[in-house]
């Protein structure tokens, strides 16, 4: 079979029960997800997958380098925001391979729609990382109508240079999708395979949906919208993104494309104030389940058995490797990927393997590790030990239970914190919002 066409789907800030694959209650309109839903229905569904972050920038970094983001400056800020605009430390530095430049390497074409926000140019940037072309936003987080960021400086481009177009941003990206997947058609037939970052800000604040143009001049200086939203709202945000993936299927099927395209879908972490991370407890910015925990779905009709379920642990540099190595592409040996690769899964969706995950942050000083279906969290002074398999709320504390456990699961994380390079006193932790602004989860 001919090295497939690729296409990764990162959505911000979506919550693990936000999807109707993943047990969403229909929103008053309907049906959330119903395309996203189809894309679970005919491939396979992950309910242990996570992201490498909590916090959307430092997991851009690991999908990026295919490694834990720890061991780069930039994704020590937890995230990166506006106000790095200029930085020459705060970013992905252009001499890291990345899954991008390695796949342009092994003869794909290479493309980013949405989100960069890995730096800003002219030191850092999505074509000085291995993209062909760019159409998108460089910070974190942009109005979707007048398409500026919280500092008020106008965001969207086409390469570097500034683009100024009228539209709602998620229609916008998904729309640049269809046209890139068009585009590259021809060669895609021809055996020139296409990769596709399609990186949504949706359903990310502020909380505008495609109808709420007279809403930007209100949140121009409080994106993060804290007087405003509701869950009617975001499931439109969601809803809206939901149509852009059915256009983009849609696109792969009139282009013969589509069972030879690997799509897959996720979020950059957990989900965020209006979000469902049902059964899972916590959300953005944490290491409990319901910060990391997020949907990943599988779509390619020739090789993944349709409306399967996989239990295999994973987080987003396994997904980037998986990608590199289906592309043929090399990783460089002066950078090894830390993430494993999940071809046998994909072809036997029944098949495990031990993986033991790891996080960090600076933020409350929290610790993480999943081995099996054991997981030890630390937050502030405090350490948990929680059997996630019986228990995924984590609120059965087992570590007075089972001492011995608990001791090897925190040498076990010590020992790999040890590998990484320590957080440095200048790194950075940028809370949107507090208690001060609506009470604690």
């Amino acid at each position: 079979m001919s090295r497939p066409n690729i296409i990764y789907i990162v959505c911000d800030d979506l919550g693990y029960a936000d999807l109707g694959c993943y047990g969403a209650r229909p929103a008053a309109f309907g049906a959330v997800s119903p395309n996203i839903d189809r894309l679970a229905a005919g491939g396979l569904k992950f309910t242990q997958g996570y992201a490498n972050s909590p916090v959307c920038s430092p997991t851009r970094f690991a999908l990026m380098t295919m490694r834990y983001q720890y061991r780069l400056r930039g994704a020590m800020e937890e995230p990166i925001s506006s106000r790095s605009k200029g930085s020459t430390t705060l970013g992905l530095p252009t001499d890291i391979p990345t899954l991008p430049s390695l796949l342009r390497q092994a003869g794909y074409h290479t493309g980013l729609v949405g989100k960069w926000h890995l730096g800003y140019p002219p030191t850092f940037g999505p074509q000085r990382s291995g993209y062909d072309e760019f159409f998108g936003i460089m910070a974190g987080g942009v109005d979707y109508f007048t398409h500026c960021s919280g500092k008020g400086d106008h965001d969207l481009y086409m390469g570097e240079k500034e683009h100024r177009e009228v539209g709602y941003l998620t229609d916008i990206f998904s729309k640049r999708a269809v046209d890139y997947v068009d585009r590259m058609a021809a060669d895609a037939r021809s055996g020139k395979p296409f990769f596709l970052s399609l990186h949504y800000t949706a359903p990310h604040w502020p909380w505008e949906t495609r109808d709420d143009a007279n809403m930007a001049p209100s949140v121009a200086k409080n994106l993060f919208h804290l007087n405003g939203g509701n869950i009617h709202s975001y499931h439109k945000m969601i809803h809206h993104m939901d149509e852009g993936i059915g256009w983009l299927m849609e696109a792969l099927a009139r282009q013969g494309l589509s069972d030879n395209t690997l799509v897959v879908f996720t979020s950059d972490n957990g989900g965020e104030r209006f979000s469902d991370n049902w059964p899972l407890v916590g959300g953005k910015m944490d290491l409990t389940e319901g910060g990391i925990r997020v949907p990943w779905i599988a779509h390619w009709p020739a090789v993944i058995p349709a409306g399967t379920t996989s239990t295999q642990h994973c987080m987003t540099m396994d997904w980037s490797a998986t990608m590199l190595s289906l592309g043929g592409g090399q990783p460089h040996p002066d950078h090894p990927p830390d993430g494993v690769p999940l071809q046998a899964v994909l072809h036997n969706p029944g098949h495990t393997f031990e993986r033991a995950l790891y996080w960090r942050m600076n933020h409350r000083q929290q610790r993480a590790l999943r081995v099996g279906d054991w997981k030890y969290l630390k937050v502030d002074e405090n350490e948990y030990l929680f059997n996630i398999q019986q228990d995924e709320r984590e609120r059965a504390n087992l570590s007075a239970d089972q001492p011995e456990r608990m001791t090897q699961m925190r040498q076990q994380w010590l020992g790999w914190n040890d590998s990484i390079p320590a957080i440095p006193p200048d790194a950075t932790v940028n809370l949107g919002y507090s208690v001060k602004d609506m009470p604690s989860r």
